[in-house]
């Protein structure tokens, strides 16, 4: 097994043991993460009118719209990703809470095609694992990744990770084109990477 395999195999079974941790928390305590994080203070300067992007959670993802919702107060411009193709980087179209959605190819929640498409100043990025470094385990299609890469090209974005405390582990096993996290949410603390 070559090294990429056997990091790849490595990543896999980490995945799936925090995703098993994740999908195992009831639906109050998420309801009550989800209200945690919103209320937290980021350490990541945010001046009003930045674009900040999130996420439609789906499956067991913490919501971030409670988050998202408490930015949009405070004078930020909400974006969601949309996934353009496989191996393509995300796009993000302006979004705000009252906004309905629809549903893009792999049936996650979208804003539709007529919405302006817009450049984040802050990536509020889904995971499956953790870890205090700021490293990240996604979901193995590398949209994040790909993306963060070409706007960090271009500009200055944060990128802020959030999850349950229950997805972090002691060590992404971390590859040259994984993008480290500013920050990681959790519902029990905000953990500054960049120090």
């Amino acid at each position: 097994m070559t090294t990429f395999e056997s990091t790849a195999a490595l990543k896999s079974d980490l995945r799936a043991a925090a995703l098993a941790r994740r999908d195992a928390i009831s639906a109050g305590q998420r309801a009550a993460a989800a209200q945690a994080i919103a209320v937290h203070s980021l350490p990541i300067e945010m001046p009003k009118g930045s674009v900040v992007s999130g996420y439609a959670p789906i499956r067991s993802e913490i919501d971030p719209f409670p988050l998202m919702r408490g930015l949009a107060q405070r004078g930020m411009i909400l974006a969601l990703p949309v996934i353009v193709g496989r191996d393509q980087p995300l796009i993000f179209r302006e979004w705000t809470i009252d906004t309905p959605l629809v549903r893009g190819p792999l049936g996650i929640f979208q804003p539709s095609a007529d919405t302006d498409e817009v450049e984040p100043d802050i990536a509020i990025v889904p995971l499956a694992a953790f870890d205090r470094a700021g490293h990240r385990i996604g979901y193995g299609a590398g949209h994040y990744d790909r993306t963060l890469i070409l706007l960090r090209g271009q500009k200055r974005i944060a990128a802020i990770g959030i999850a349950f405390s229950v997805q972090q582990i002691d060590a992404v096993p971390a590859e040259p084109h994984d993008v480290r996290l500013d920050c990681v949410l959790t519902e029990r603390e905000v953990i500054d990477t960049s120090r």
